[in-house]
């Protein structure tokens, strides 16, 4: 039977802003991702009202992620399930800088990290493999419990991209070409051990442009 599971990026913080890596560095959502998350449940509660049923809701222990799903969990009525293996990637000593700071601290693990081997993993953090087979790991036991359900999973910009990867059969290292954006509602149907992408990158619940998930710095007006 099919599990239908819609993957949402939690909203935007202020690090996301400014390109500085989270990973499992516990940031809170920005003004500005507090009301994406509000208009993310405002469309979760009219769809659920136009019939499109929501079994459950899963989120990342991260509070970035909690505070995206608290609200479609409260207009649903549904209790908000927590799962450390949807966290965002360790990005180990990595975390709390921005790409360029790295690369003067870290120059060689930079470079490495520039290869986009799938093996490599900073300082005290995870590799892309390791986050790959975790997030994989987290999820099969949420398609086993909703066989036939329609559930959503907020959660973080790595973990989607390690979705969209398994759905679409893409090597780890390949370079990626899709979006990742805040709050975006991405659909998923899981079936037999294999998962097809229903629709991605939706964000027509907010008002502005989303950001993607990405640490190149956007350069400033004028320069």
């Amino acid at each position: 039977m099919t599990t239908q599971i819609l993957f949402i990026r939690h909203g935007e913080t202020d690090w996301n802003r400014i390109k500085r890596i989270q990973g499992h560095i516990d940031i809170p959502l920005a003004t500005t991702g507090l009301a994406q998350a509000q208009r993310l449940a405002h469309r979760m509660a009219d769809e659920a009202k136009q019939g499109a049923r929501l079994d459950a809701i899963y989120s990342s222990d991260l509070q970035r992620a909690q505070q995206t799903a608290q609200p479609i969990a409260d207009a649903l009525g549904l209790p908000l399930q927590l799962r450390e293996g949807l966290r965002e990637r360790s990005y180990g000593a990595f975390q709390g800088h921005d790409s360029d700071e790295i690369a003067l601290r870290f120059p060689d693990e930079y470079a490495h990290w520039q290869t986009r081997d799938a093996g490599f993993a900073p300082p005290d953090g995870e590799s892309q493999r390791t986050l790959y087979h975790r997030v994989l790991h987290a999820i099969e036991p949420l398609v086993a419990a909703h066989p036939g359900g329609r559930i959503a999973c907020v959660a973080h910009g790595g973990v989607l991209d390690c979705v969209r990867r398994f759905a679409c059969d893409l090597p780890l290292d390949a370079p990626r070409n899709y979006a990742l954006l805040n709050t975006s509602v991405n659909v998923v149907d899981f079936d037999s051990g294999r998962a097809t992408i229903v629709s991605w990158a939706d964000v027509s619940h907010l008002d502005a442009p989303s950001s993607d998930d990405t640490f190149k710095k956007v350069p400033e007006p004028g320069r």
